[in-house]
């Protein structure tokens, strides 16, 4: 029998995700002061567990709009702790994510939440559920790129300038990857209910290979450029430079050395 002490404890904040926001707060103190003897380590640490917090709120939003939605079994799933623990695939949801983070500085999305489509009624219904992960993203894109597009810079330290231009490109590049309307995406999921069944059914067996195949193409070099050059694009018109992306993704990979175009000032 569900009791009202159980469903508090289905919706309080789990120590795992509280433990990630202690080391993105750490780290990010460390990257702004200048704590840390080397700035590419507090850099790295405070921009994948940004990250990963910014997966954990994507995937709750998907939780949170279903619970609101109609389907109550989302409590007892766990989704609603914001424990990446909890989710059907772990490593799809955030193992993966950050390898890709670190092998070609790109916010791949990843698989998460298991709703219950049965409880919910009405298309709008579905596709907001949907969409609710990667406008997170977009909400998270806003929050890092603000200081530069409210040209608020004055007394922010170059390394922290640096990882939250990384950490911009990142969201922005997880939010437009997100909205394809490629299966197995949310973009997909956005225009699954208003497609007919004879689409949805033959479509069904490819949403697993989605993710795996965006992939694939981008490692395609003129696909590659020509996305990378589109994000370049939306960043510059938010304040953010080519060089400033740049010197975060390398100060990020820190194992690489730093390279001397990218100076750290305060």
């Amino acid at each position: 029998m569900t009791t009202a002490a159980s469903r508090r404890s289905d919706r309080r904040i789990s120590p795992v995700f509280l433990g990630i926001v202690a080391v993105m707060a750490v780290t990010g103190w460390a990257t702004w002061t200048g704590f840390a003897e080397e700035p590419g380590v507090a850099v790295f640490l405070f921009v994948t567990a940004a990250w990963v917090v910014s997966l954990c709120l994507h995937e709750y939003a998907h939780a949170r709009t279903a619970l609101h939605s109609g389907d109550i079994s989302i409590g007892a799933k766990g989704y609603l702790t914001l424990n990446p623990l909890k989710y059907t695939h772990a490593l799809l949801s955030i193992v993966l994510p950050v390898i890709f983070v670190i092998m070609g500085g790109i916010g791949l999305p990843g698989g998460a939440v298991f709703i219950e489509r049965n409880r919910i009624q009405g298309r709008w219904k579905h596709s907001l559920i949907s969409a609710a992960g990667p406008l997170t993203n977009v909400l998270f894109a806003v929050v890092c790129t603000a200081p530069f597009w409210l040209h608020a810079l004055d007394g922010v330290p170059g390394a922290f300038r640096f990882a939250l231009a990384f950490l911009a490109l990142l969201q922005v590049t997880a939010a437009i990857l997100n909205f394809l309307p490629v299966p197995g995406l949310d973009g997909y999921g956005v225009i699954e209910p208003w497609l007919s069944y004879d689409i949805r059914r033959q479509v069904e067996p490819f949403a697993p290979f989605g993710l795996l195949a965006v992939f694939a193409v981008l490692w395609i070099p003129s696909v590659n450029t020509t996305f990378f050059d589109a994000i370049h694009s939306i960043l510059n018109g938010l304040g953010i430079t080519d060089y400033q992306t740049f010197c975060g993704q390398d100060l990020y990979r820190f194992w690489r050395g730093t390279d001397p175009y990218c100076v750290v000032t305060r």
